[in-house]
């Protein structure tokens, strides 16, 4: 009886919207309205600035990784632990508080494997962090990531979070079906080319402020 309360309530906790109750609070922004119209910790970063992107993403790891730390101290079954694992993604998934509508999962499943399979998920990650360095997609590596995942859990032995990881894989590349989409096709959005854009239109902004001063002004501004 209590695995079965513990699983419902990791659903409930998974079901936290944090990227839409930080936008809202912090920002005035409904996420879901604006950017890529998600409530992740990317479009959050978009939208809000790095730093609460940063909080976005802390938040959803640890709403996974909580409740998967604690329900392997109740009981240590990987068929019972990694249903309370996919009890949080889901709930990211199809939140009970937004109509059964949700984000991407993947802070979040980041989060169920952080107490499951660390090296693992850290070698996942770095690889993910490189994909995104070198490409710019956010959505590239994030695919990358939990693809890697089930190889590295597979090389290393770790049979017992095999399933969980190719049923997490399911879910985000399934959330990640527009963006496939747009990648195939060279549309999709690029981390580094939308930070070059501010970039330059911050120049460029500059540039035109140097043009309006009069003489006497640009004078001074330059001494």
């Amino acid at each position: 009886m209590l695995e079965i309360l513990w699983i419902a309530l990791a659903y409930v906790l998974g079901s936290a919207p944090w990227g839409l109750v930080i936008a809202r609070t912090f920002c005035g922004i409904d996420p879901r309205e604006s950017g890529s119209r998600n409530t992740g910790a990317t479009n959050v970063a978009r939208l809000c600035g790095f730093g609460w992107g940063v909080a976005t993403l802390l938040c959803d790891v640890l709403k996974g990784a909580v409740p998967v730390w604690l329900a392997f101290r109740i009981n240590a079954s990987p068929v019972f632990v990694s249903m309370v694992a996919l009890a949080c993604v889901l709930g990211h998934v199809f939140s009970c508080f937004m109509k059964f509508r949700g984000g991407k999962a993947v802070a979040t499943s980041i989060g169920i494997f952080l107490p499951l399979a660390f090296w693992q998920l850290l070698a996942s990650s770095l690889l993910c962090m490189l994909v995104i360095w070198r490409s710019g997609f956010v959505s590239l590596g994030s695919l990358t990531l939990v693809t890697a995942l089930p190889v590295a859990l597979a090389v290393s032995g770790q049979w017992g979070w095999l399933p969980l990881s190719l049923a997490v894989w399911a879910v985000v590349v399934w959330k990640h079906r527009e963006n496939i989409v747009r990648l195939r096709s060279g549309t999709e959005k690029s981390w580094l080319k939308s930070k070059n854009k501010g970039a330059a239109a911050g120049n460029a902004a500059q540039g035109d402020d140097t043009q309006n001063m009069n003489p006497q002004d640009a004078g001074r501004k330059d001494g």
